[in-house]
C-alpha cells in the first residue's frame, strides 16, 4: 500500500509499465504517454527541481492550462518533498500575485508567454520567487532564474544514479501528513483562502473513489476540467494514477465535443452545466431519435458519467437514466480533498449525492449543516488559524452546505447553509432548489433567485436562447434590450406563465413572483462563473441589485417587469 502520492505513482508506473497512462494532442495528431516514460520524465523533473535548489517542505506553483506537463510537473514536485500551488489559469496577474506571495512559492511553472507575462507584470511583489520554468518557449522575466521544460529534464536527468537516489530518499521519507498541495478557493468577498492538503487525503480520498467507482485499468478517460481545481486534481489525475485508467487530455473546452467523438471514452467527470448543454442539443431531437443522439455524442465504449462541482438538476440525471446512460452524481469540497460521497453502478438514488465513501463519516447537525469526518479533511487554511477553528469543529468540517441523510444514508444537498434567503415574512427559502425548478424549463438556461430581507422572491433568468429565437420567429416577437435586460412586454409575459407553472411544486411564499431576463449567458470572463462554471449567486446578486430593487417598488407580486 502506497504511503504517499509520489509512491503511489512510482508503483503505478512498475506496475502498468508499457501500457498507456496520457494520451494529448502535439501538432493536431494524439500521441501516447507510456506509464514507464511517465515516470522517466517525472524523475528527469524532479531531480532538476532538486539542482535549482528545492527543498522538502517548499512551495512550487504551475500557472497553466490543462497539458500533460501539468501531470507530470505535479509528480515532479511532490516527489522533491516540496508542495504544488496551482494557480487558475484564468487568474490576473494580481491575483496571482496574491496566491504566490501568500504561499511563499520558490518557484513556478508557466505554460506561454501569456502567463509568464502575468508573472512579469508582479515581480517586484514577489521578493521570495526565484525561478520560471516554462512549458512553450518564452521571453523570460528579469531577475528570475530561468529554465525550459526539456531544460529542467535534461538536467535531472544528467545527475544519472546520484539524482534518482535522492529522488527516491526524499520519497520514502515522505509520510501521509506531510503537505501535498495549497489550493487558493474563491470566495464572494476578500483574498481566498488557500486550503491545505496532505499526501494522506488526496491518496485516501483517490483510493476510496476507486473502491465504490466503476473504473477498469486500461480505461479511457476524457478529461477536461482544470488540474487546478480539486474536482478534476483527485477525480482525473490521481483516480487514474491509482486504478491504470488512461487519461485522454481535451484539447480545450471548446474542442470537448470533437475530443469525445475522437477518444470515445469509457467515463468521463464533468459539472451540471456541461451536461445541461449536453440535455438541450439531445432534447432538441425526436423523442424516438434522442438515445441515438446521445450515444453519437459519447461514443459506444461510454459505460457512465459523472457530475460533481455544483448540484445536477434532478431532470438531467432522470433524462440521461432513461436514454440509458447512467449519470452518478457526488458531493464534496476543496476542504474534503473533495469525495465526501457518490453515487455508483451499484449503489445510486436519483436525486441524491450518493452514500459516504469508505473511510468517510457524514453526519447533519441540529441546524441542517452537512458535517463530516475523516481522513480526507483538509489540515486547515494556509496561515489561518481562525478560518481553519471556525471550518473544523472537534474534528468536524462545517461544509457550509444544507442537507439531508435517508435512513439509507443517501445524501441530499438542499442549499448553502449562508444562501438560505429568509424572507421579510420570516419564511426560510432554499434558492437552489428554486433555481433547479426553474432551469428544469426548457426555455430556461440559467437562474439566480433573491429576496433576502424583501416580503417575496424574484429572480434573474438566462434564456435558452435557441428555443427563444424559435419562439420568436413563430410569434413575430422582437426582441428589446435595455441596459442588457430583454424587455419585450410578450417575451416577459411568456417567460412568467411558464415560470408561474414550474413554481407550482413550491409553497406561496417560496415562488418567483418577478423576474428579470438577462440578455446574455452568465460568463466566466465576467466572475460570474466558478472554475467548474457554477453560478456564483452572490457576486450576480451584487452585480444587478439595483436591477432586482427596482423589482420591489411596487410591493405587489403578479406582474412581471423589467428594469
Amino acid at each position: 500500500m502506497p504511503h504517499n502520492l509520489a509512491s503511489m505513482h512510482r508503483e503505478s508506473c512498475l506496475r502498468f509499465g508499457p501500457d498507456c497512462a496520457l494520451r494529448f494532442k502535439r501538432f493536431g495528431r494524439y500521441q501516447d504517454l507510456c506509464w514507464t516514460y511517465y515516470r522517466h520524465q517525472a524523475d528527469g523533473a524532479a531531480a532538476g527541481l532538486v539542482e535549482l535548489g528545492v527543498k522538502p517542505g517548499d512551495r512550487v506553483s504551475i500557472f497553466s492550462e490543462n497539458r500533460y506537463e501539468w501531470l507530470i510537473a505535479d509528480h515532479a514536485i511532490l516527489s522533491t518533498g516540496a508542495a504544488n500551488v496551482p494557480l487558475h489559469a484564468p487568474l490576473t496577474a494580481p491575483q496571482a500575485a496574491y496566491q504566490l506571495g501568500h504561499s511563499d512559492a520558490r518557484g513556478i511553472f508557466v505554460s506561454n508567454q501569456a502567463q509568464a507575462d502575468k508573472v512579469a507584470a508582479v515581480l517586484d511583489e514577489l521578493p521570495q520567487l526565484e525561478f520560471m520554468i516554462s512549458f512553450d518557449a518564452i521571453q523570460p522575466p528579469p531577475r528570475l532564474k530561468f529554465l525550459t521544460w526539456e531544460g529542467l529534464k535534461h538536467r535531472g536527468w544528467q545527475r544519472g544514479l546520484e539524482g534518482r537516489a535522492e529522488i527516491l530518499r526524499r520519497e520514502q521519507a515522505l509520510t501521509g501528513a506531510d503537505l501535498a498541495t495549497i489550493i487558493y478557493t474563491s470566495g464572494t468577498t476578500g483574498n481566498p483562502k488557500g486550503v491545505v492538503l496532505t499526501h494522506n487525503n488526496l491518496l485516501s480520498n483517490a483510493l476510496s473513489t476507486r473502491d465504490v467507482s466503476d473504473v477498469r485499468p486500461g480505461d479511457v478517460q476524457l478529461s477536461w476540467l482544470p488540474y487546478s481545481h480539486i474536482y478534476a486534481r483527485t477525480v482525473d489525475h490521481y483516480l487514474t494514477n491509482v486504478t491504470g485508467t488512461t487519461l485522454a487530455l481535451a484539447d480545450s473546452v471548446d474542442t470537448l465535443m470533437t475530443n469525445l467523438g475522437e477518444i470515445h471514452p469509457m467515463w468521463m467527470t464533468a459539472v451540471p452545466r456541461f451536461y445541461e448543454k449536453v440535455w438541450t442539443a439531445v432534447e432538441a431531437a425526436p423523442p424516438a431519435d434522442r438515445a441515438k443522439r446521445l450515444k453519437q455524442i459519447f461514443g459506444p465504449r461510454l459505460r457512465h458519467l459523472s457530475s460533481g462541482g455544483a448540484p445536477l438538476p434532478k431532470h438531467i440525471g432522470a433524462a440521461f437514466a432513461e436514454l440509458g446512460v447512467p449519470l452518478y452524481e457526488g458531493y464534496g469540497l476543496t476542504e474534503s480533498s473533495p469525495v465526501i460521497s457518490f453515487n455508483s453502478a451499484t449503489s445510486n438514488r436519483l436525486g441524491t449525492v450518493g452514500r459516504a465513501i469508505p473511510g468517510v463519516e457524514v453526519k447533519i447537525a441540529s441546524d441542517g449543516e452537512v458535517l463530516s469526518r475523516g481522513p480526507h479533511i483538509m489540515r486547515g487554511y494556509w496561515k489561518n488559524p481562525e478560518a481553519t477553528a471556525q471550518a473544523i469543529v472537534d474534528g468536524w468540517l462545517q461544509t457550509g452546505d444544507v442537507g439531508t441523510l435517508d435512513a439509507e444514508g443517501f445524501l441530499s444537498i438542499t442549499d448553502r447553509k449562508k444562501d438560505l434567503i429568509i424572507t421579510s415574512g420570516g419564511k426560510n427559502i432554499a434558492p437552489t432548489e428554486l433555481e433547479r425548478l426553474l432551469i428544469s424549463d426548457p426555455y430556461i438556461d440559467q437562474a439566480v433567485v433573491y429576496g433576502d430581507r424583501r416580503p417575496f422572491v424574484t429572480a434573474i433568468v438566462v434564456p435558452n436562447f435557441a428555443e427563444l429565437e424559435a419562439e420568436s420567429g413563430a410569434r413575430g416577437w422582437k426582441r428589446e434590450i435595455v441596459d442588457g435586460f430583454i424587455t419585450t412586454p410578450s417575451i416577459v409575459q411568456f417567460y412568467q406563465q411558464r415560470i408561474d407553472k414550474v413554481m407550482a411544486a413550491v409553497s406561496q411564499p417560496e415562488r418567483v413572483k418577478k423576474i428579470l431576463i438577462l440578455g446574455r449567458a452568465f460568463a466566466l470572463a465576467d466572475d460570474e462563473l466558478t472554475a467548474t462554471l457554477k453560478v456564483r449567486r452572490r457576486h450576480i446578486i451584487d452585480r444587478f441589485e439595483n436591477q432586482f430593487a427596482a423589482l420591489y417598488e411596487s410591493d405587489l407580486p403578479g406582474t412581471a417587469c423589467a428594469p
